[in-house]
């Protein structure tokens, strides 16, 4: 008898919708996070914040407080160890606000000023409450206006202007001009888990637990402020609860690492929510002006996009509003500006969709009433001014599919049956409106390092020192992982979060997932063809390293970037100034989509906040004190369940041919364009523009004498 075996097609997991392989952890419990970790001989550290917004400080009253029960030590200015911020690291130059109790200088309310350790956290809290700091206050400012004339140009991770063209001359020849001033407020990253992190020294190694976005960054950051070699420090961070681009490296890990040091015994610092707010980074404000000119057919002749945000006495953080401009739409003339006005206020930082989020606003809105006053339909005006190449930097793109984001989302939200006119739809109190919006975020990819064994129970361990901040990346390397090795996913072990791993991306700019799958996908694909060779796996298993640092760099020079259409519908009452989301629909062009269940609720999420950035959302400054009004969850709104409707994410197929995998980056383009979305339909549902965020139903109010009434 003769037995044919035949090897079955592999069917691949990538593309299929897969539970999260720790969620079970993470519901029931098992999943710990930093500030949770029970090591031997715990102390805990409280932090002390400056109650002035300028000035110095004169003398702390310690002897008082470490005559409390409990209290080991209180670190402060006069007796912490010294640290180096003379360097550069993976993002530059650091905040000099890591230099955590070098000196007396108080620039903004919330100045760390102090730490207070003890034995259990709430000795440590009591005694922290009772340190007595004096201070020599100096008049402070905080007055964020676009008529400062101290304002300097604001150098960032991109140039602060870009020009080309004479912008007054094809204004001046435009059949149509719109000449408008956008502002979008101070916004909180208010992620669930607070910012936490527990460091010992262990054999002269010194370890951290940790939440961030990169490990093997907190890593290069610490070694640098300490002037410690980079192989002496671990950072562990398995179970991030949210980060939004604020997990990087803040005072409370250096602080830990001082305490540790000077007790020799491990230190937890964990941040309370209002410490959050002054000590995490934020969304500057901006104020944003836009002139656009168009010919009767509506082609832009001229494109002007100037942003002025803040930043803190001690380091320039720039938000990057001019971005979308700088992308999405060409002009004859081009011009782009970044300005900055340095205040006695903490310093901002990236949160998500740095940049794009309050630019798209101002960009998206503006183009919608050039729409309106050249009678053309706002997804028409869009599509006429697909750019063939970038409008700032010239190169190719490497894949654009907004024009079938924008075509599906128009025949799934029903656009064709738009009236365009506004203020015409009413359903008893309400006014209806629809609006819609263009999207896009920048996708690019970073060096990383991955380790994948073939373990002998026929397994397989992928290691990479990656950052899941709750979008999922774990499953999605495991699935790439599968396909690669062409095993199910249950074979699959997948580890994360270790500096010890080697290097990596960290979870920033949409690059996480892209950068990471090239090098698990790298080394998969190679420990499969080692073991196809029929290779015996021993005890120890076989390993295969990856580093994607050559191939990364061998990149061609492109535009590449996810892009969004987003719609809404808007319901207003404009006797009560309530305006109410009803429906929203996004449709992205994201690369290959490895897992659509967790890549769902990932742009699901950004479009909720960005509902929550149209209507809620604003921090707002006391201008005596120079702190904030009600810097907690009760006083800083969000969006909940009941301002959340029905929220539809979805795709077109696209793939970027440069990648192995296809992949570009979904984190934060569901954000981008959803607030000019809402404030599209406000316009179209009242008749009134609103240029100013949030959509507070104040506003609405003030407004409502404009209102055409059916």
């Amino acid at each position: 008898m003769t037995t044919t075996t035949t090897r079955t097609p592999f069917r691949g997991r990538t593309g299929t919708a897969h539970t999260r392989v720790e969620g079970r952890e993470k519901v029931t419990g098992a999943a710990r996070y930093a500030g949770e970790i029970p090591f031997a001989d715990l102390a805990h550290g409280w932090l002390v914040l400056s109650t002035v917004a300028h000035g110095r400080i004169r003398s702390i009253e310690t002897e008082p407080v470490l005559a409390m029960p409990g209290v080991l030590a209180v670190l402060h200015h006069e007796n912490a160890p010294r640290v180096n911020t003379d360097y550069v690291g993976m993002l530059g130059k650091p905040d000099p606000t890591l230099a955590v109790f070098q000196d007396d200088r108080v620039p903004h309310l919330g100045w760390p000023v102090a730490l207070v350790v003890a034995e259990t956290s709430e000795q440590a809290r009591e005694a922290a409450e009772a340190l007595v700091v004096h201070y020599d206050q100096e008049p402070h400012d905080i007055d964020f206006s676009p008529a400062r004339t101290d304002t300097v140009p604001g150098e960032g991770y991109v140039p602060a202007t870009t020009e080309k063209g004479d912008l007054e001359a094809e204004l001046a020849a435009s059949a149509f001009v719109v000449d408008a001033e956008y502002t979008t407020p101070e916004e909180h990253h208010s992620m669930m888990e607070p910012h936490a992190a527990t460091a010992r020294w262990d054999g002269g190694r010194l370890e951290l637990v940790d939440s961030n976005q990169g490990a093997f960054w907190v890593v290069g950051e610490l070694a640098n402020l300490f002037s410690l070699d980079p192989a002496s420090v671990r950072v562990v961070s398995e179970h991030v609860g949210g980060g939004f681009g604020s997990k990087g490296v803040r005072v409370h890990q250096v602080a830990a690492v001082m305490a540790a040091t000077e007790l020799q015994r491990p230190v937890c610092v964990v941040m309370t929510r209002r410490q959050m707010f002054y000590l995490t980074g934020y969304r500057s404000p901006t104020v944003q002006r836009v002139r656009l000119g168009a010919d009767a057919d509506g082609r832009l002749r001229a494109l002007e996009h100037h942003s002025l945000s803040l930043t803190s006495p001690v380091h320039d953080f720039v938000e990057s509003s001019t971005m979308p401009s700088r992308v999405m739409y060409d002009a004859d003339a081009h011009h782009t500006a970044h300005r900055l006005v340095r205040l006695n206020v903490p310093t901002p930082t990236y949160m998500r969709a740095p940049g794009e989020a309050p630019g798209s606003f101002a960009l998206e809105c503006a183009i919608d009433e050039l729409a309106e006053k050249a009678g053309l339909d706002p997804i028409e005006l869009r599509l006429r001014n697909e750019p063939e190449r970038g409008p700032v930097s010239g190169l190719p793109f490497g894949s654009r599919n907004l024009a079938a984001c924008f075509r599906e989302g128009a025949r799934r939200f029903g656009w064709a049956d738009r009236d365009p006119r506004p203020g015409v739809r009413r359903e008893g109190r309400w006014l209806l409106g629809t609006g819609t919006a263009a999207g896009s975020f920048a996708a690019g990819a970073g060096p990383s390092t991955a380790t994948v064994t073939a373990e002998a129970d026929g397994t397989f361990t992928v290691r990479i020192g990656a950052a899941d901040i709750g979008t999922g990346a774990r499953t999605a390397l495991t699935l790439i992982a599968a396909d690669a090795l062409e095993v199910p996913p249950e074979r699959i072990r997948t580890h994360i979060g270790d500096s010890d791993f080697g290097p990596a991306m960290l979870a920033g700019g949409s690059r996480g997932t892209r950068s990471w799958g090239w090098a698990v996908q790298t080394a998969a694909a190679e420990l499969r063809e080692r073991l196809a060779l029929g290779t015996d796996i021993p005890p120890e298993g076989i390993t295969v390293r990856s580093d994607t640092t050559a191939a990364v760099g061998a990149l061609a020079g492109k535009e590449r970037h996810s892009y969004g259409a987003q719609f809404a519908e808007v319901a207003v009452d404009v006797a009560t100034g309530e305006v109410r989301v009803r429906r929203m629909l996004g449709i992205f062009a994201a690369g290959t989509i490895v897992n659509p269940l967790t890549a769902r609720s990932q742009l699901i999420g950004g479009m909720t906040w960005g509902i929550s950035m149209a209507l809620h959302e604003e921090a707002v400054r006391d201008k005596a004190s120079g702190g904030l009004y009600g810097p907690d969850l009760a006083g800083y709104h969000v969006a909940t369940h009941a301002d959340v409707p029905f929220v539809e994410a979805d795709w077109v197929d696209d793939h970027d041919p440069d990648d192995p995998i296809g992949i570009k980056g979904i984190g934060e383009v569901g954000i981008v364009g959803t607030a000019a979305a809402i404030a599209n339909a406000v316009w179209h549902a009242t008749g009134v523009r609103h240029r100013h965020l949030p959509i507070r139903p104040d506003r609405v109010l003030q407004a409502a004498a404009e209102v055409p009434h059916a």
